[in-house]
């Protein structure tokens, strides 16, 4: 059985795909399995990774049915019997010794749910290191998730750049599908609230935001069901007793949901939700975004984009 079971959605990535593919069969640590699901593509994807021709490398295909879908469909259809289960978007790649540095992590600390890496943000062609928030100095260990997500609100997890153990996995029982923003948030926060969370501070992935808006998370979409914010109530006893997590979710709160506050959207979900902050846990300036009267916010945001787009 491999070590590693790497599981990659694909849907209308065509354009991108065989790089992500060729960034795991350029892996250093070889002892590794590729699932790819083809998630009901209409742009020959799948064609790209069978052109690839390793036999480590495995195409799934189904009808259209949403990312987590799609991720937990290739974890059913992995080597049941491989320990260890890693994620890696269909236009995102891997630096060639992602997975050796993983392995290394697995060994050095057993006793984790989830491992996690740095990783680079790519837009306009330009990479940068994603500001994860670990205090300077640090290299890797254990870390508490909410704590050092809510100082940046930069992910130290995501969908390229982690390693689960299986059981864990399935404890947690997968991606919650249906949701088109924020699914492998609510997966890592549910792990993170029972597990322990460790990160390799260095930069091994690239998550490429120059891929077309409209491929990513929800685009234009304001339907709540699909929305992580809209079901933090799954994590209310934990809100209630830790302070970190409390911070990490009115955080969270404040800073998503402004696109459906600028747009005057779902505005009795957004109350509810926002009725939960406690504003000392933010920046001030969310106070007047959501206190203020719609009117004089959406006044003052359009004033601010439009400076903006002057400047440019």
């Amino acid at each position: 059985m491999p070590y590693f079971s790497v599981i990659m959605p694909l849907y209308n990535k065509g354009l991108y795909v065989r790089r992500a593919v060729e960034s795991v069969v350029g892996q250093s640590f070889t002892d590794w399995e590729l699932v790819v699901v083809d998630d009901g593509s209409t742009d020959g994807g799948g064609d790209a990774v069978v052109a690839v021709g390793d036999p480590r490398v495995r195409l799934r295909r189904q009808e259209n049915a949403g990312v987590s879908a799609a991720r937990n469909r290739g974890v059913a259809a992995s080597d049941s019997g491989c320990q260890y289960i890693c994620f890696l978007d269909a236009d995102d790649w891997w630096e060639p010794t992602f997975l050796e540095e993983m392995a290394g992590l697995t060994r050095r600390y057993p006793e984790a749910g989830i491992y996690g890496t740095g990783y680079y943000i790519v837009k306009n062609g330009k990479r940068r290191v994603a500001p994860i928030g670990v205090e300077d100095g640090f290299t890797e260990g254990e870390i508490n998730y909410c704590r050092v997500y809510a100082k940046t609100l930069c992910m130290p997890l995501t969908s390229i750049s982690v390693c689960v153990r299986r059981e864990v996995f399935e404890e947690m029982g997968g991606f919650p599908e249906g949701i088109a923003m924020g699914e492998d948030f609510l997966l890592w926060m549910q792990i993170a609230l029972k597990h322990k969370v460790v990160l390799l501070n260095r930069p091994l992935s690239y998550y490429n935001q120059d891929v077309e808006n409209t491929s990513r998370g929800i685009g234009r979409s304001y339907e709540p069901s699909r929305f992580m914010t809209f079901h933090f109530s799954k994590f209310a006893e934990a809100e209630r007793k830790d302070a970190d997590v409390k911070r990490l979710l009115d955080n969270l709160r404040v800073y998503t949901l402004m696109r459906f506050r600028r747009h005057n959207r779902c505005a009795d979900e957004v109350r509810r939700e926002i009725a939960q902050v406690d504003f000392a846990n933010v920046p001030p300036i969310y106070r007047f975004y959501y206190k203020a009267p719609y009117w004089l916010v959406a006044s003052y945001l359009w004033m601010k984009e439009t400076a903006v787009k002057q400047r440019i």
